[in-house]
């Protein structure tokens, strides 16, 4: 740059950062550059994002601005960057941090963070005044989201307003290089939040709530622990009995329990922890982490994750988390400990029943999780929303997201092109909802089933949460096409008490729709729509189709051999029945009542089939894994919700690569037909080679199917529950990319139901791009 041009630029400049720049520590570390470079002015937080008044030499501004973004605090995003010239707000002759403005929002809140390094040394230095604090976080780290009361984010728009700071908390807050400069969730033991253990009654339980906890749960007890958004249910992993009756009470007989470890070292006795794996682990949002058992896991942590060959693995995210820890560890003074191997390890599931959203009030918590706790470990800090933990697969593909929650929710996604807001509910299952501002897309955390009560309100306080936040008002509510979906009614009657239009938006348009949103795509696409249900255009169950996707419209370009199945199958969660429907398709029903003669009613399903009166088609990608696993009798009936397609995967992984079935499918008029590796399936004797024979012909055929659709060297995309499946994925990723295909798949977005609300906001808004008047 010239001196002529810095000689033109005036003395003062205005600054205008959007994205996520606020509780992320970015005030104080603008005042710590403008103060390096010897500029004077001011930087304050508004609903807009962050603004900077810099005064001083041209080139110096330059190079604050250009440090701001090559600097930036972790866990900040800045989205744009504008400056203008200006009049110097006031003349003196430092840089300050003024008072927050109000206004119309045009930043978000970040997500919730774990505790820092920093912090964790804080807390376990006995001489220092936060030795222990349960609630020790800085302007680096902490909660956010879960705290957030409205925007800007300052103190008083945050659960911590509560809570007056101390004289000492106060001069850390006002001091420029601490690293609490400004910290909105400041507190200490004399200030802050305070720790309590109640009895299942509710009775206050005396002496250190830390340390009578862990010995409640070291004595076989359950507790439910009040952490980052809401409650958790948690018991000692070891214990046999507490594994159990923890089961029972939360009605969950078989499905996966994750586990808490202290550290990376502390999880090599249970699973293989991968090159980069270690990383996934410590990562600061800190989702549970799917790895590969070793061999003595199950005997290590009976019953915590029955017959599957993956074990969750999480670290403490929260000071709360690591106290119990500490106290474990026999409470050492600084952090060498936790560089250690530690003993303990903790049952860790969500605080509520299946489907359910979390319980984030104390009260709600001893309505709802009575007869589940034995005792609760709970604070006075009233949160402002519920964050389910999140769940990943780590695989050859990378880091997969499976729920995408706590420490991720509700960071934006970049949408194509600017339109007006749109409110999108999702999916009946899974459910998340989405909401738009400008060009960015909001998904919320994790919500449940919305065939329950609570998760339908809870939908509904989120929507009204997220657009009083965004200050935004929807101009259109995007919703699934199936009249019978519960998010649908949700959307209906949301829209019609506002006077919103609405949209449908069929099911596996917007599976295809969220992984373009992901992947910031806009061009048409032939894609894979994987999953257990979606109602088709034809009124008909889909699953499994080739569509070609190009914005707002879609066309179905082909589509899985129907399966015809008995009414109520579908969701019958028995895999023995979608086996009998195979074996009738393949013109063998008269096997069926032996082959299950343990089901008391095979007769009359085969009789029922043979009569084909009543039957309903599908084209469901999901019911063939139940299919697999019944032919093979891996799992004849499951006992949750996609059990049999994991013991499936399970088998082949245990199993291995196995070359597909010559001749084992066909495609006619854009129609896959995999009737001749069901055939094969059915006359083998071996479950752990079927299962790896069914994975490696299915993603054969997929591949072979897409491949024929597609225009050569095309970029295409895969979405859907059965995208999970890493098996699958790992073979498709590779057989596509040998064919010359580029394979678009969900990574940061849950391939399942939970990114639907992404993609219905996706179409909604290019159907708006088309219909400017709507």
């Amino acid at each position: 740059m010239s001196n002529t041009e810095n000689r033109r630029k005036p003395p003062c400049q205005r600054i205008r950062l959007t994205g996520v720049v606020q509780g992320v520590g970015f005030r104080p570390f603008v005042l710590r550059l403008a103060k390096e470079l010897r500029l004077s002015g001011w930087v304050r937080t508004d609903a807009k994002g962050l603004e900077i008044e810099a005064r001083g030499p041209a080139a110096k501004i330059d190079a604050l601005i250009e440090r701001l973004q090559r600097e930036a605090p972790p866990f900040s995003r800045i989205d744009s960057v504008q400056r203008r010239a200006a009049e110097p707000r006031e003349r003196a002759e430092d840089f300050t941090i003024l008072d927050s403005l109000g206004g119309r929002a045009a930043t978000m809140i970040g997500p919730d963070i774990a505790i820092c390094r920093n912090c964790l040394q804080d807390m376990f230095d006995p001489a220092g005044r936060r030795w222990r604090y349960a609630f020790t976080n800085c302007a680096h780290c902490g909660p956010r989201y879960t705290v957030c009361r409205g925007l800007p984010f300052d103190r008083a728009r945050t659960s911590f307003a509560d809570f007056a700071v101390c004289g000492k908390c106060q001069t850390e807050f006002q001091r420029p290089h601490d690293r609490r400069f400004h910290a909105a969730v400041i507190g200490c033991p004399k200030c802050g939040p305070k720790l309590s253990l109640a009895d299942a009654a509710g009775n206050a339980l005396p002496g250190d709530p830390a340390a009578n906890a862990l010995a409640l749960l070291r004595g076989g007890k359950i507790l439910a622990v009040k952490g980052p958004g809401g409650f958790r249910l948690m018991c000692d992993a070891r214990n046999v009995a507490a594994v159990a009756a923890l089961r029972t009470r939360k009605r969950q007989p078989a499905a996966p329990f994750a586990v808490m470890l202290a550290n990376v070292p502390s999880a090599a006795p249970f699973v293989y922890v991968s090159v980069g794996e270690p990383g996934l682990l410590n990562l600061p949002e800190r989702p549970i982490i799917l790895l590969k058992k070793r061999d003595r896991c199950d005997d290590a942590l009976p019953g915590v994750a029955p017959d599957l060959p993956w074990l969750g693995v999480t670290l403490p995210f929260s000071p709360l988390h690591y106290l119990l820890f500490h106290e474990a560890a026999g409470r050492p003074g600084g952090t060498a400990w936790l560089d250690k191997a530690q003993d303990l390890a903790l049952l860790l599931t969500s605080g509520n029943l299946a489907g359910e959203p979390p319980v984030i009030d104390n009260a709600d918590a001893s309505r709802r999780l009575v007869g589940m706790a034995d005792a609760f470990l709970m604070h006075d800090m009233a949160l402002a929303a519920g964050a389910e933990d999140s769940v990943a697969c780590s695989g050859p593909g990378g880091m997969q997201l499976i729920r995408r929650s706590r420490g991720y929710a509700p960071r934006s996604v970049k949408l194509p092109f600017t339109a007006p807001p749109i409110l999108a509910f999702g999916a009946h299952d899974k459910n998340t909802i989405c909401v738009t501002r400008g060009n960015e897309a909001f998904l919320s955390p994790h919500l449940g089933n919305l065939s329950n009560p609570a998760a339908a309100e809870a939908l509904l306080e989120t929507a009204g949460r997220l657009l009083a936040v965004l200050d935004v008002s929807p101009a259109l509510i995007a919703h699934d096409h199936d009249p019978d979906n519960p998010a649908t009614r949700l959307a209906l009657e949301f829209a019609a008490r506002r006077e919103i239009p609405t949209l449908g938006v069929q099911h596996h348009h917007a599976h295809i729709a969220a992984v373009l949103a992901e992947h910031h795509r806009d061009e048409p696409v032939h894609a894979l729509a994987l999953d257990g249900y979606g109602l088709g255009d034809d009124g008909k169950s889909w699953g499994g189709e080739l569509l070609r996707v190009e914005g707002a419209s879609y066309a179905r370009v082909g589509h899985l051999l129907p399966l015809r199945l008995l009414p109520g199958d579908h969701e019958s969660g028995q895999p023995w029945r979608f086996a009998a429907a195979v074996l009738h398709a393949l013109g063998r029903g008269g096997e069926i009542e032996r082959r299950f003669a343990g089901q008391p009613d095979a007769g009359q399903v085969a009789e029922r089939l043979a009569a084909g009166k009543e039957l309903l088609e599908t084209t469901s990608a999901g019911r063939l894994f139940d299919a697999a696993a019944g032919l093979l009798g891996i799992c004849p009936t499951a006992r949750f919700r996609g059990q049999a397609g994991l013991l499936l995967e399970g088998m082949a992984e245990r199993q291995g690569d196995a070359a597909p079935l010559s001749g084992g499918w066909s495609i006619e008029n854009g129609c896959l037909d995999l009737r001749p590796l069901f055939a094969a399936l059915a006359d083998e004797k071996n479950p752990r080679i079927g299962a790896a024979l069914f994975h490696a012909t299915l993603a054969a055929a997929l591949t072979d199917w897409l491949v024929s659709a597609a225009p050569p060297e095309a970029t295409v995309a895969a979405a859907g529950g059965c995208l999970q499946n890493q098996a699958l994925g790992y073979a498709l990723r590779a057989g596509l990319a040998a064919a010359g295909l580029r394979l678009l798949e969900a990574r940061r977005i849950p391939p399942n139901d939970g990114g639907i609300a992404l993609g219905q906001a996706w179409i909604a808004q290019h159907h708006l791009r088309g219909n400017p008047r709507e």
